[in-house]
């Protein structure tokens, strides 16, 4: 399934969603309204709101604080996002410069508070302690994977283990809690709540380890971010990981160098390292794994088109160049 035939799916929710995020994107102060309308109407694939809503109504909720969930879960999104890019330096995601690259790093730092702050009060409105129970427990978790790859960068000995439990805190956590809190949300049974926290578990993690892939395969032009800068900024992602373990003595050691260095000195002979050694399609099949275990945990739902559009989005999540 195409990602526009799954998007058609909840098209008239997905429009609730972006009036809505208009709507609380209100600010007294300019330069919050400026940066924030920015970052949140750059692109982006906007999958973690689309979670919430296939969920909700391939369960049958027939309520509105779907589309309030789902614009919390995107605030929450944009706001790591802007911290992100402060924190990696970075100055290019999805196509455009990063807002700290065009307002410095206060401002954005700042406006990602202001998301932040937004969501949990449009969280209360929701009225469901459960909701923000979830929601509360990902938004600390993801702060705590932040943390855990700050203190990994620079460091060759991260092992396949950790990277995991990075890319859990980090990236999947947000994945889990949309879906998880959907299903909270539409009432769903105790084991369909359950499969739908684990469906959206294993997408992230599936999703994430793609994004690493394509840092050693994609272009600048298809990512929207620059090739190379998971090691420019010298973190340890599973490809390097994989080519330390398997590759030559001379592979393993400038893998190593350039892990502690950072920066782009080494990066053809790097990614020619990567490629010769089997870590891009070790890391395609283990997102694979992932996907395929996200798809078995929708058993639990009844035949829609809304089943079939989260099963289109579990494949969508490996077969992307971008």
């Amino acid at each position: 399934m195409l990602a526009q035939q799954i998007l058609e799916t909840v098209t008239a929710d997905f429009e609730q969603v972006n009036q809505l995020i208009r709507t609380q994107l209100f600010s007294d102060v300019p330069l919050v309204e400026k940066i924030a309308h920015y970052i949140v109407e750059s692109g982006g694939k906007r999958m973690r709101p689309m979670l919430v809503l296939l969920t909700t109504n391939a369960l049958g909720y027939a309520g509105q604080d779907h589309i309030k969930l789902a614009t919390i879960i995107e605030f929450l999104h944009t706001a790591t996002l802007l911290h992100d890019d402060v924190v990696d330096m970075s100055s290019l995601r999805r196509g455009r410069e990063t807002a700290n690259a065009r307002w410095g790093n206060a401002p954005s730092v700042l406006v990602g508070d202001f998301l932040y702050s937004r969501a949990f009060q449009m969280m209360v409105e929701i009225q469901s302690m459960p909701v923000m129970s979830i929601l509360a427990n990902a938004t600390n978790v993801i702060a705590e994977g932040e943390v855990f790859q700050l203190m990994n960068c620079k460091n060759p000995d991260v092992t396949e283990a950790q990277y995991m439990e990075v890319i859990k805190n980090k990236t999947a956590m947000l994945f889990e809690a949309a879906s998880h809190t959907g299903a909270v949300l539409a009432s769903a049974s105790t084991e369909q709540e359950k499969a739908l926290q684990d469906y959206g578990l294993n997408l992230g993690l599936a999703f994430q380890l793609v994004d690493d892939l394509l840092d050693y395969q994609g272009s600048a032009e298809t990512m929207g971010k620059n090739v190379g800068d998971d090691l420019a900024e010298g973190k340890p992602t599973l490809p390097l990981i994989f080519t330390m373990r398997n590759g030559t003595e001379a592979q393993k050691q400038l893998i190593r160098k350039a892990i502690r260095k950072g920066g782009l000195d080494d990066l053809p002979e790097i990614v020619d390292a990567v490629r010769a050694s089997g870590a891009l399609a070790y890391t395609e099949n283990l997102a694979r794994e992932k996907a395929e275990i996200a798809i078995e945990c929708l058993s639990c739902l009844p035949s829609s088109r809304y089943k079939d559009a989260l099963e289109g989005l579990a494949r969508l999540s490996v077969n992307r160049n971008h």
